[in-house]
């Protein structure tokens, strides 16, 4: 009992340390010093920690872990869990073994569930909490920041509506804490064995709103479209890369006579496709998301429909900026770029097709080129009309009989007439005395 005593103050100790480094991921291995991931580059956490054996590994899991948890990893190799620890934060973390050793991956998540302004997200990613009914998925790659972005969703809500907020997560994240609304969150495991046992009780828990941490088999997505079928508004994540893939994954994990229904059910009641991708800031001291946002409209019910056509989602996507608000992965790269949030070298790695971004950032720079070229032309007109202006107001000092010969004007007689009547927009109109 001593030994695991000192594990949990040496576990805990190594997770002050990360919080204060500003780490998003700890990294604890067999026969290696602690690592840290700081703005995505790994590090060690500190030199005066030494190495840690396997047995350290394993009396840090039994530690902290409760009884189920702790038989999970032997079992099964692996095991989920949160960690929480007042005052610091809560953290996500995955034990499991590697050629036999045991391995911790630890991420960091803040005790403060942030906004959608704080997450670099666009404008119209805001509208998706005023749904009353319909489902919202949010996907991307692991670690890519889909749950903050759910988190900063439903906390939304919480703040702005009197609703029933249920929540199925595995771990749980981010605590919300009642606003206007009634936040019911559940943990897999701790709370219930499985997802969909989850969510077909949560249909008999009045909720208004339903997050789903993942959907990850046929009986959780079937679930999950008869909630929104019957009247909820449901959030749920895909580690999938864009809104096509999104569709093709679904329907794949159905049997081909189911395929057809689902395409029309997922039609009907699909709202919006959020994918992300996290590109290294302009600072290179952090990350900001890349966003394809694709908002579920006639045409697009169409292409989800016919699964010959799902594949030419991406360039509706691209085609409806206006009045839909959607936007494609480099039509939000360029939007970074040009906003000077990243750089167009990194935006050129993220990019879908290279190739059409390269001509697509070149027709920007024209396109600025050219304003500042008009914008320049506009002030030397103004600076030549208010000089022509002026020209009234002058007291030339001319000889008497230079004023006689000239009628009094130094331009002489067909300069008179020029003055009087200048070329309409070019210098402007003549003051008035």
């Amino acid at each position: 009992m001593e030994n695991l005593s000192k594990a949990k103050l040496f576990f805990e100790q190594v997770l002050h340390a990360a919080v204060k480094n500003r780490a998003s991921d700890i990294h604890l291995k067999n026969g290696v010093m602690p690592v840290i991931r700081k703005h995505g580059k790994l590090r060690p956490l500190s030199a005066e920690i030494p190495r840690l054996s396997a047995d350290n590994i394993l009396q840090i899991c039994q530690s902290i872990m409760n009884e189920d948890q702790w038989q999970s990893l032997q079992k099964n190799k692996d095991c989920d869990m949160a960690y929480e620890i007042e005052g610091l934060g809560r953290f996500r973390i995955n034990a499991f073994f590697e050629t036999g050793s045991p391995r911790m991956v630890i991420r960091v998540i803040s005790h403060i569930v942030p906004s959608l302004e704080e997450l670099n997200l666009p404008e119209v990613i805001h509208s998706l909490s005023n749904y009353e009914r319909g489902l919202v998925l949010v996907t991307g790659v692991t670690g890519s920041g889909k749950s903050s972005t759910l988190a900063a969703l439903i906390n939304l809500i919480n703040q702005q509506k009197n609703k029933h907020i249920l929540t199925i997560e595995d771990p749980i994240e981010y605590q919300i804490k009642d606003k206007k609304s009634i936040i019911t969150q559940r943990e897999l495991g701790l709370d219930t064995p499985s997802f969909p046992r989850a969510l077909r009780a949560a249909l008999r828990q009045d909720p208004d709103v339903i997050l789903i941490g993942e959907m990850r088999d046929q009986e959780t997505i079937e679930t999950a479209i008869t909630a929104a079928e019957t009247g909820h508004l449901v959030f749920s994540t895909l580690h999938t890369l864009d809104a096509a893939e999104t569709i093709n994954r679904i329907i794949t994990l159905f049997d081909q006579f189911q395929q057809q229904q689902i395409r029309h059910q997922l039609a009907s009641v699909l709202k919006a496709i959020v994918s992300q991708r996290l590109v290294p800031n302009a600072e290179g001291n952090g990350y900001v998301p890349a966003v394809e946002v694709m908002i579920n409209n006639a045409r697009t019910k169409e292409l989800i429909i016919d699964p010959a056509r799902t594949r030419e989602l991406s360039l509706v996507i691209e085609e409806s900026q206006q009045p839909w608000r959607m936007q494609s992965f480099d039509q939000s790269l360029l939007s970074l770029v040009n906003s000077g949030k990243i750089t167009y070298e990194e935006a050129l790695k993220h990019c879908t097709n290279p190739d059409d971004f390269k001509i697509k950032f070149q027709g920007i720079r024209q396109n600025e080129k050219t304003t500042d070229w008009v914008r320049q032309d506009k002030k030397i007109q103004k600076d030549m009309a208010d000089s022509w202006n002026k020209i009234d107001d002058i007291d030339l000092d001319m000889p008497d009989e230079i004023k006689k010969a000239s009628g009094g004007d130094v331009f002489g007689k067909n300069d008179i007439q020029y003055k009087e009547s200048p070329p309409s927009g070019f210098f402007g109109k003549k003051k008035k005395k």
